[in-house]
């Protein structure tokens, strides 16, 4: 993939919950700062680690559903998902440090 690419409530489970590989799901708004700030980190992070790990975004104001199935109170949020499974959960603005530590072995 080797960018961010945006998923929605009508492809979210072919692209994320039927992927091959492990996938990073930053939910977010554009009016919501910190995710603002998390947009840049991501997009690095997706190109340099393109193969490992595809990573996603999901607008929580255009894709509802999909917040709410997986209880998104708080943005940003980020999911880890491997085999349609949530295994790790990120709340809050972070670090690219501690995202990829979060990450650990998906990124080795």
């Amino acid at each position: 993939m080797g960018k961010v690419r945006t998923v929605t409530d009508q492809d979210f489970d072919e692209i994320v919950l039927d992927s091959d590989r492990a996938v990073l799901v930053d939910f977010w708004a554009p009016w919501c700062g910190p995710c603002r700030m998390m947009g840049p980190i991501l997009d690095t992070m997706a190109q340099q680690h393109d193969g490992k790990i595809d990573i996603v975004k999901v607008n929580v104001d255009e894709s509802p559903v999909t917040a709410k199935r997986y209880s998104v109170l708080s943005m940003p949020t980020l999911l880890v998902f491997d085999h349609g499974e949530v295994v790790t959960t990120l709340v809050g603005a972070k670090p690219r440090t501690m995202i990829e530590k979060a990450l650990g072995s998906y990124l080795a």
